[in-house]
């Protein structure tokens, strides 16, 4: 079953599959910070999507898919076009190197994530286990 992106189901098995992960957990054992990913209109989605992803000590803790960026306090918010988070989730897109290129545009403390990059990397790990509908 795959589950749809941007979608409440989809950061719910994101968030499964970061508590199911040994190597995300060592790496981010340390981290405290909740991120809210926006996922913006372009070419291939005519709509703005809020996931909500709660991380403390290399677990999450919350996930759910929120009515706007304000809804839940978070230390990050990060946001770009479908078609970039898209490139994140099929691995075509470094997150940190998207952060760098203005790809993806971050609100929240970059010298901090910048202190975890192995943490950085299993998140993305992770994401690449969801297994992910783009409805195309």
């Amino acid at each position: 079953m795959a589950f749809k992106f941007p979608s409440d189901e989809w950061v719910k098995e994101f968030a499964s599959q970061l508590n199911a992960s040994e190597a995300y957990a060592k790496s981010a054992e340390d981290w405290e910070g909740d991120f809210i990913f926006i996922s913006e209109p372009d070419k291939v989605s005519s709509e703005t999507r809020y996931l909500f992803v709660g991380l403390n000590h290399g677990k999450c803790t919350d996930a759910a898919e929120v009515a706007s960026e304000n809804e839940r306090e978070a230390a990050f918010v990060i946001r770009a076009p479908y078609s970039n988070w898209r490139k994140v989730i099929e691995g075509k897109l470094d997150p940190i190197q998207g952060m760098m290129t203005r790809k993806l545009k971050l609100k929240g403390d970059m010298t901090k994530i910048l202190r975890y990059p192995k943490a950085a990397k299993e998140l993305v790990n992770c994401v690449s286990r969801v297994p992910t509908d783009f409805g195309d």
